[in-house]
């Protein structure tokens, strides 16, 4: 675009809160936050940089999208950048998006709480509490009882689930509530989050004062509690918050930037104790400018540590609890950041002098310190060459001879196990190593592509063997059609095999130790869920008079299969506790 097709855009622009995109064809380059989107886009009249200027050269277009308030056009920037990662803005490498409300696509919506809504949802937000939003969830569930489940779910029931049992939902599933009724429900859930309170905190009221006139006072404080999230709701962004003596909480940054790279150290005090630091890494755009030799890649000098701060703020605390104070190197670029920080009661401060000034010089030195040490996911980020693999799950398959197959899948976020969303799965029992590990990959995959899986899709699949293992795992992704990085990892010569072939890592390297972790995890948890399989699974053993559950259970742990326990002797069969002589003849000629 060139100067006066920006200005003519400019001119179509509302004077309101938004974000505006410059786009090239189907990409999006450069995401902005404005207070006034028709000034702030007419401001690329005259770029400040060489940066600013190439990215307006490419762009084909402007997008834009209306907020209601500055905090929500921040926080929809955010979004946005961590989504489509548009070359031009800086990006925190593991961010995390801010929730939203969806109502889905459906004759009969559901309501969510997401970061990624389905296509055609009607969705409001972004919020920055998530803990609010979900209070606020579950009271318009309790009150309108919308459903909450899957379209996969909904589909076919012939009885209503647990949730309408439990007064959360009318079970339009099976007819129990009709279509009229439960869309004006759904209308008068979307009035609240349109902004009137009133919707939903009118009802709360009425049945607090109702429960406190009939003596449930434990369930009127829960409804009162309820009802200032509710009231606070709307608020949010500029909500009052308690006057504090000292700083109990309190993060301390600072950034460095070297070429395309730039890297935030944090260091998290609590009641004036260190109790963890970190270290991010962050992508700066950079630009391409014509020299005498062609084509040349520049870095874009507008890129300082106060601008990646500036980037660092609005993408890190997305869904994170704000600390009490936020201690920085200099001050952000971005005065629209401060505010909205100090919008939710987080002091922000340049300290000059003291104990605060010597914890900046400390952050800043872990900001400018090289290697993965203290990194091991950015580590093996830059080792595989993929973006931060900030969530990782593993895989592993274990059984006894083809007899109590199963599966595992574990998760580790940010190099630390996440073992609420750990699963298992039963497979069919066949001594096939590798039709295992394709059953096990495309059940993960079938159940993420067709959102029947609750959790968000991963940055990187680690399996438990060799190339023959990640062959399979290959194909069952082929074959599912989800696209997600995949290496393995063999025990016998700890080799990191990858699409392209095996790699040998130092083994003091600390992204190998990771990957270790990982399928180490992957692989006890696969063998406990074997065990309790295999000792529950009901076996010719159990017809053999003398042979109980507890007995069955002592062959099975010694000799791990049946056919093993076939090949055993009598001298072996009696060495268990509960098998005699006779229980071992029966034993051998039953088996």
């Amino acid at each position: 675009m060139d100067v006066d097709a920006v200005r003519t855009r400019a001119a179509d622009l509302p004077t309101e809160p938004g974000v505006y995109q410059f786009r090239s064809g189907e990409t999006t380059l450069y995401v902005g936050k404005a207070v006034d989107l028709r000034d702030r886009v007419r401001s690329y009249t005259d770029p400040r940089s060489e940066r600013i200027r190439g990215m307006v050269a490419r762009a084909d277009r402007i997008e834009f999208a209306v907020t209601d308030t500055e905090t929500q056009a921040l926080l929809l920037e955010a979004n946005l950048i961590k989504r489509l990662r548009p070359r031009y803005n800086v990006r925190l490498k593991d961010d995390k998006s801010y929730p939203l409300v969806a109502f889905s696509d459906h004759e009969v919506p559901r309501i969510e709480v997401t970061r990624d809504p389905d296509e055609g949802a009607v969705a409001y937000g972004p919020f920055t509490n998530v803990g609010r939003v979900e209070t606020a969830v579950k009271a318009i569930r309790d009150e309108y009882r919308l459903r909450g489940c899957s379209d996969h779910k909904y589909a076919n029931r012939d009885r209503p689930c647990l949730d309408y049992e439990m007064g959360i939902c009318s079970a339009p599933c099976t007819g129990e509530i009709d279509p009229e009724s439960y869309a004006e429900d759904v209308a008068a859930a979307r009035r609240f989050f349109e902004g009137e309170t009133g919707a939903l905190a009118d009802p709360l009221r009425r049945r607090m004062e109702a429960a406190a006139e009939n003596a449930e006072f434990e369930r009127a404080a829960n409804l009162r509690d309820r009802l200032e999230a509710v009231e606070a709701f709307h608020g949010e962004g500029g909500e009052a918050v308690s006057d504090r003596a000292d700083d109990r909480t309190v993060d301390v940054l600072a950034a460095a930037v070297e070429g395309e790279t730039a890297r935030v150290a944090r260091l998290h005090s609590e009641r004036g104790q260190l109790v963890d630091r970190s270290r991010h890494r962050l992508d700066t755009p950079t630009i391409e400018a014509a020299g005498e030799d062609g084509k040349e890649t520049v870095g874009d000098s507008t890129q300082t540590p106060a601008a990646v701060l500036s980037a660092f703020l609005a993408q890190y605390y997305a869904e994170r609890e704000f600390p009490d104070a936020v201690l920085l190197a200099e001050r952000p670029a971005d005065a629209d950041v401060v505010e909205w920080l100090e919008g939710e009661g987080v002091a922000v401060r340049v300290p000059g002098a003291g104990r605060e000034a010597k914890l900046v010089d400390l952050a800043l030195k872990n900001a400018r310190k090289r290697g993965g040490h203290d990194d091991p996911v950015g580590a093996l980020a830059d080792r595989l060459g993929i973006d931060r693999p900030a969530r990782i799950e593993g895989f592993d398959v274990s059984h006894a001879s083809g007899t109590a197959v199963v599966g595992s899948n574990v998760c580790f976020v940010d190099g630390s196990a996440r073992t609420s969303e750990y699963r298992r799965k039963k497979l069919t029992d066949r001594n096939d190593d590798y039709a295992n590990m394709r059953e096990l990959v495309r059940w993960r995959a079938s159940r993420a592509v067709e959102k029947r899986d609750d959790r968000p899709d991963p940055d990187l699949l680690l399996i438990d063997g060799g190339e023959g293992q990640l062959g399979a795992a290959r194909n069952a992704l082929a074959e599912v059609g989800w696209t997600v990085p995949i290496i393995a990892l063999a025990k016998a010569e700890e080799l990191v095999v990858t699409p392209d072939g095996p790699l040998r890592w130092p083994d003091d390297s600390p992204e190998l130790h990771l990957l270790q972790r990982v399928r180490d995890e992957a692989h006890r948890f696969a063998v406990q869920y074997h065990q309790a399989v295999r000792d529950e699974v009901k076996t010719v053993l159990d017809d053999v008079p003398g042979v109980g559950p507890e007995t069955r259970k002592g062959l099975l742990r010694r000799f791990g299969s049946v056919e093993n326990v076939r090949e055993a002797s009598l001298e072996d069969l009696t060495d268990i506790d509960g098998v005699g002589e006779t229980t071992a003849e029966r034993l051998r000629e039953r088996l």
